[in-house]
């Protein structure tokens, strides 16, 4: 007999969790189908011909590939095992498990090019594989929450995805968060401000550290990657621009006015503020990071990323604009922005600060109790009447002991109990009991029902 275990990096749900995972998942929903997004699956394997290239040599290392069905070594040769691990790959396994949702959508978008509305908003919830090493808070197994408009490139839709991620995080609870929001060619236009053109990764790598190492340390750190005094020296507004963010722009704009790729990222963001702004949001949460740096190798405009205060968490979501999603896939310049929301940090946010509610993790509002062939007979179609005025309910499966019911709706949360006996038949009123204050009333079926409701 084998002993049940889980496979490294993946874990079991039970439904206190899932209950608050699903509360996530369906609020997160319906702020996107508000905006108008339209949900899409893809299948959880993928051809590694679509997988395979797209994540560069570290990210094709962690793809779970899955071993040809039958006999998948009987064509191998010695010269197939010498050649090694990464060529004998290809030899036995022609599929994989998804490592992201980004490149299964950009093959949907090129394969249903012709039957999709552009632009084409949508939204995939999905889990996804990585062959990681599994630590703290890194899982094997983890759900994506992605939402992408293709096919256009009106600012519009930056604003609106600041006006749905400040919806998503207030609907959840969580008030104090920071949104925060760079441009590619803010970037790209310091690293020509400062001589260094084409170095935008290595320079960004290092002043994405600096609330975490400090100024000095970044200094350190670009030296050791090679980048002049000069340079270093012609950086240092990075460090001190400060202000509300239209004084930042104003001192950008100083700053990169010899850079026509620099003016154009501030140009863009201004434009994002004043379409925010023209939404009438109350409260923005928005704030211009000149330092953040997140997926540089495909974004090319806007880039969030965000961060709830006063917890020891990550990011929450990030995503950006890119303009070729599907170039890999022979449909060259389609232009798109997205966000990626993070279930697991969201919910370990809210969990920190006690943002479920008690009632979350109940499954059943009401509990009907069974004593013998009659009651149960009895019970029945009051359970029917319950459901159908929209109230989680359950009869208990088999006659027993008070005790023991009550007991069970106990242990599984259920606030309240209707008492089924003989005397309940015989009058038509019902015993109601609340569990949580031991206090109980006779009382009808409808008044049970406005009660619950």
């Amino acid at each position: 007999m084998s002993k049940p275990s889980l496979a490294r990096g993946t874990r079991d749900f039970g439904p206190s969790v899932m209950v608050k995972r699903n509360y996530i998942f369906d609020t997160i929903k319906r702020t996107f189908q508000k905006f108008g997004f339209q949900p899409i699956e893809t299948p959880t394997i993928e051809n590694l011909s679509v997988l395979m290239g797209k994540y560069g040599d570290e990210g094709d290392q962690l793809l779970f590939k899955i071993l040809n069905s039958g006999d998948f070594s009987k064509d191998l040769t010695q010269k197939d095992l010498d050649e090694g691990a990464k060529k004998l790959t290809h030899k036995i396994s022609e599929k994989g498990l998804r490592y992201d949702l980004t490149v299964p959508f950009a093959r949907f978008v090129v394969m249903n090019r012709n039957d999709l509305v552009m632009p084409f908003k949508r939204y995939q919830i999905q889990p996804v594989w990585r062959a990681d090493r599994p630590q703290k808070g890194r899982y094997r197994e983890f759900y994506q929450c992605d939402a992408d408009v293709v096919g256009t490139d009106s600012l519009i839709c930056e604003a609106e995805i600041v006006l749905m991620l400040q919806e998503i995080l207030q609907n959840l609870g969580i008030q104090n968060f920071t949104i925060k929001i760079n441009n590619r060619k803010i970037l790209s236009g310091i690293a020509e401000v400062i001589g260094v053109k084409g170095s935008e990764v290595p320079l960004t790598v290092a002043i994405d550290k600096l609330d975490k190492i400090g100024k000095d340390k970044v200094e350190d750190e670009l030296r050791e990657r090679g980048f002049s005094e000069e340079s270093i020296e012609k950086l240092q507004p990075i460090f001190e621009i400060q202000g509300a963010d239209n004084q930042v722009f104003e001192k950008l704009k100083a700053w990169l006015k010899e850079s026509e790729t620099g003016l154009k990222g501030i140009e863009e963001l201004e434009k994002v503020w004043s379409l925010v702004e023209s939404f009438g949001l109350d409260n923005s949460k928005i704030q211009l990071d000149i330092t953040l740096a997140r997926g540089l190798s495909y974004y090319t405009g806007a880039i969030f990323e965000v961060k709830a205060n006063g917890v020891q968490i990550g990011s929450i979501s990030g995503g950006g604009r890119y303009d070729n999603l599907t170039g890999t896939f022979g449909m060259p310049g389609l232009s798109g922005v997205g966000i990626s929301l993070g279930v697991d940090r969201i919910f370990d946010v809210m969990d920190e600060l006690g943002l479920f509610v008690d009632n979350q993790s109940v499954t059943t509002k009401v509990l009907l109790t069974n004593f013998d062939e009659e009651a149960e007979k009895y019970s029945l179609p009051i359970l029917k009447k319950l459901r159908d005025a929209g109230i989680n309910a359950e009869i208990y499966p088999e006659s027993g002991k008070i005790k023991k019911q009550f007991d069970y709706a106990n242990r599984k949360n259920i606030p309240f109990v209707v008492v089924v006996g003989s005397e309940e038949i015989q009058t038509g009123k019902l015993t109601f009991k609340d569990m949580a204050l031991g206090e109980q009333e006779k009382l009808n079926l409808e008044q049970i029902i406005e009660k619950l409701k």
